[in-house]
C-alpha cells in the first residue's frame, strides 16, 4: 500500500463563511481501507473499531463490489490515525494476523466527504474565527434550543441557527438571547435566528409535563437535578411554600408526591401554565394552592396565616411532617428573607408554636469563597444569626459567578422576632451533603 499522507476531516475552505451553502462542503480524500473476506468481518470489527472512519451518516464497513465467488467488506478507517500498517497497535495487529489480515489487505481509496457527513461542532470549528471562543454550549427546551452568543459570533447568527437545525433532529426553532433576564418576571428578550416561530414547549422533568411559552416565562434546563434534589427531601404530609414557583418544576412533582404544596409567582404567564401543568399532571387540587402574588405578600399574607391557622387548630399537619419553603429568585431571593423575621406578632402564639421549617433559598455570589459569601449574604439579608443546614454549590454562571442554595431552619425565634440565634438555641445538625457532591 502507498502510505495514505495524514489528513484533517475538518471540512477545508470555509472560514468566515455567514451564509451557509451546503455545497461548499464537499470535498474528496483519501482514507485507508481494510479488505477483509464475509465470514471474518465479525471476528475483526471489534479490534478495528477504534480506527474507524467516524463521519456522520457514513458506514464504516461497507460491501465491496466484486465479481469473484468470495465475498468481501471494505473497512473505512481513519486517515488522521492511520497512514502505515505500523499505526495498528502492535497487540491489534497479531490479533488481525492471526484472522489472516496482513499488510497487503491494507489499502486506500478516495471518497467524498459531504455536509451530511459532519456534525455541528466540527462544522463551527471549520467557519467560525478562530482562537476565539465558539458556540461551546447551549440549552434545549423541547423543540427549541436557546443560545447566548458572544459578540464575535453575532454575524454568524444565521448559520449557527441552520446548522443546528440540521444537525439536531429535535430541534425546530433556535433562538438568541437579547439581554440580561428580567428580575421581575423572569424571562428576557430572544430573537428567532432559524426555524419556525414557536415558543410553546413541552418538557418532561422528575416524572411530570411540563408545557409553557419559552418566550414569557423561565425555565432553565441546567436545574432538573437541583429540583430532583430538594424533591428528595419532601415526604409524604409534609408541606411546601414555593415563592417563585414558575411553571412548577418543584410544586407540581412534590404535590405528586402527596405534599400540600401552596405555589406561587409574579409573572402572570408562569401562573397561568403552572395551574395548567397541574390539572394536565392529575394534580389532587385540594392539596395544591396557586397565588399570583409578589414574594413578599406571598410570604406576608399566605404563609403568615398559614402558621397562624396552625396555631389556632384551623390547619393541620400530621406528626413529624416539616414545612419547607423555596425561594428560586436567585438575583434577588435573600432581598425577601427579612419579611420571616418577625413575622408574628402575637406571642400568645408561641407556646403552640413547634413545626420543623426549612428554607432553601437561592442566590448569585461572585467571589473566590462562595459558600462563606452566600452565607455571609443570607444572615446579613435575614438580619439575625441563623442554623445553616448547609450550603451547596447548585452550578457556574460564569467566571466566579456561582449559583449557591443555602439551607436553613427558619426557627421560632426568627418567626416571633426574638433574640439571636446563637444565644438561644444550639446549633442544629448538618444535613449530610456527601451524595450532593458526588453529583
Amino acid at each position: 500500500m502507498t502510505a495514505v499522507l495524514p489528513v484533517t476531516l475538518l471540512p477545508i475552505g470555509v472560514r468566515g463563511m455567514k451564509v451557509l451553502n451546503r455545497q461548499k462542503f464537499l470535498r474528496k480524500v483519501v482514507v485507508p481501507i481494510l479488505k477483509v473476506c464475509d465470514e471474518k468481518v465479525s471476528e475483526v470489527t471489534p479490534i478495528c473499531k477504534n480506527y474507524f472512519l467516524k463521519l456522520e451518516n457514513f458506514k464504516p464497513i461497507q460491501p465491496l463490489k466484486q465479481d469473484s465467488e468470495n465475498s468481501y467488506k471494505i473497512i473505512h478507517l481513519n486517515p488522521e490515525r492511520i497512514s502505515h500498517w505500523t499505526d495498528i497497535d502492535n497487540s491489534d495487529r497479531e490479533v488481525l494476523q492471526k484472522c489472516g489480515i496482513t499488510e497487503k489487505d491494507l489499502d486506500s481509496k478516495e471518497i467524498e466527504i459531504m455536509y451530511e457527513n459532519f456534525k455541528y461542532d466540527s462544522i463551527f470549528k471549520a467557519v467560525l474565527p478562530e482562537n476565539e471562543e465558539t458556540v461551546s454550549g447551549f440549552s434545549q427546551i423541547g423543540h427549541i434550543i436557546h443560545l447566548n452568543l458572544r459578540e464575535h459570533l453575532l454575524d454568524y447568527k444565521k448559520l449557527i441557527g441552520e446548522v443546528l437545525i440540521d444537525k439536531i433532529k429535535t430541534c425546530s426553532t433556535v433562538v438568541n438571547k437579547n439581554n440580561i433576564i428580567d428580575n421581575t418576571y423572569r424571562n428576557f428578550s430572544m430573537e428567532i435566528i432559524a426555524g419556525e416561530e414557536n415558543y410553546i414547549v413541552t418538557v418532561k422533568e422528575n416524572n411530570c409535563n411540563f408545557r409553557f411559552d419559552f418566550s414569557k416565562v423561565y425555565w432553565n434546563p441546567r436545574l432538573c437535578k437541583e429540583h430532583e434534589r430538594i424533591l428528595e427531601y419532601l415526604k409524604p404530609g409534609d408541606i411546601l411554600f414555593d415563592v417563585f414557583c414558575g411553571v412548577g418544576p418543584f410544586s407540581i412533582p412534590a404535590a405528586k408526591r402527596k405534599c400540600k404544596v401552596f405555589a406561587n409567582d409574579l409573572n402572570p404567564d408562569s401562573f397561568t401554565w403552572l395551574n395548567f401543568n397541574a390539572k394536565q399532571n392529575k394534580v389532587n387540587m385540594k392539596n395544591f394552592k396557586s397565588y399570583n402574588l409578589d414574594g413578599k405578600d406571598f410570604i406576608c399574607k399566605m404563609f403568615k396565616d398559614f402558621l397562624v391557622n396552625l396555631c389556632n387548630g384551623t390547619e393541620e399537619i400530621q406528626n413529624e411532617s416539616k414545612i419547607h419553603i423555596t425561594m428560586n429568585l436567585p438575583a434577588m431571593a435573600v432581598e425577601f428573607l427579612k419579611h420571616f423575621n418577625g413575622l408574628l406578632e402575637d406571642k400568645v402564639f408561641m407556646e403552640k408554636f413547634n413545626y420543623e421549617i426549612i428554607v432553601y433559598v437561592y442566590c448569585f455570589v461572585i467571589g473566590d469563597d462562595p459558600y462563606k459569601d452566600a452565607e455571609k449574604l443570607v444572615k446579613e439579608s435575614i438580619g439575625c444569626d441563623i442554623n445553616i443546614l448547609n450550603t451547596f454549590n447548585v452550578r457556574n454562571v460564569s467566571p466566579k459567578k456561582e449559583m449557591m442554595r443555602v439551607t436553613f431552619k427558619l426557627t421560632k425565634n426568627i418567626i416571633f422576632g426574638l433574640k439571636q440565634e446563637s444565644e438561644c438555641e444550639p446549633p442544629s445538625k448538618k444535613i449530610c451533603v456527601e451524595k450532593e457532591l458526588k453529583e
